[in-house]
């Protein structure tokens, strides 16, 4: 099956063959639980959804709290991730993204989709009104990434620092435009719904995708996630506003 090499292992003809046997078998698993799960019309068991920290944290968590209450022999799993899950293989019921290009949603996936969401450029009120005691103090970037260019963020009338603060980590990012630290690029559903943070003045709203309800198409027959994505789709339907953009935090 595997031949020993002083760098590791690796396989042999046979267990290639066998590697693909296997590979046939899981997918035909995976099939046959989705079908079964698929017939399932009970409204008790495991509902399990994926999407990103900040849609789950900031934006849906009081309807899963509606949800859970209208149906409460449904065990909710939330899986807060910017890792795609695998649907097909059962990984998740219902996956809830941020899209930027309707091209890059799989085939084999039936999509519901939501409202457009923006973003903006947000900095706590504090700093605003230290900015407006001395407007020669140039702020620094937070930037959601190791790298890449802060051209893109230099778009309001507030002088921006050449010297960024960066993280990799969400949560991070919004407590440190929190504790003012510099300013932002954020979901307008995340900034305008902070009582800590404003909009820079002189800075716009940038399109920052949309959000889509994705199931497998056997998946969506369950009872349990017909339900949720008809309730869900309802919710984001009256969200549409804040996350447009619409609502400042003024």
């Amino acid at each position: 099956m595997f031949e020993k090499l002083p760098s590791g292992y690796r396989l042999t003809d046979a267990g290639e063959e066998v590697l693909e046997f296997a590979e046939q078998m899981a997918a035909s698993s995976n099939q046959l639980q989705t079908r079964v799960f698929g017939r399932d019309q009970g409204v008790r068991g495991r509902l399990r959804l994926t999407m990103a920290p900040t849609v789950a944290s900031h934006l849906l968590m009081p309807d899963f709290v509606a949800f859970a209450g209208l149906y409460p022999d449904v065990e909710m799993e939330i899986l807060s991730s910017y890792e795609p899950v695998n649907l097909t293989n059962r990984e998740a019921d219902v996956a809830i993204r941020v899209v930027v290009d309707r091209n890059t949603l799989p085939q084999n996936l039936h999509g519901l989709k939501g409202p457009e969401i923006s973003s903006g450029v947000y900095m706590s009120r504090k700093l605003l009104a230290s900015w407006r005691a001395d407007a020669d103090v140039p702020i620094r970037w937070i930037v959601k990434n190791r790298y890449g260019d802060l051209d893109k963020f230099h778009q309001s009338n507030i002088p921006a620092s050449e010297i960024p603060f960066r993280t990799t980590d969400a949560a991070a990012q919004i407590v440190a435009v929190q504790q003012g630290l510099g300013m932002t690029s954020l979901p307008c559903f995340v900034g305008d719904t902070d009582p800590l943070l404003t909009r820079v003045p002189g800075s716009g709203l940038e399109r920052h995708g949309t959000l889509w309800l994705l199931t497998h198409g056997e998946t969506r027959k369950t009872k349990r996630v017909r339900l949720f994505t008809e309730f869900l789709s309802r919710r984001l339907s009256a969200y549409a506003p804040l996350l447009a953009g619409l609502v400042p935090n003024n």
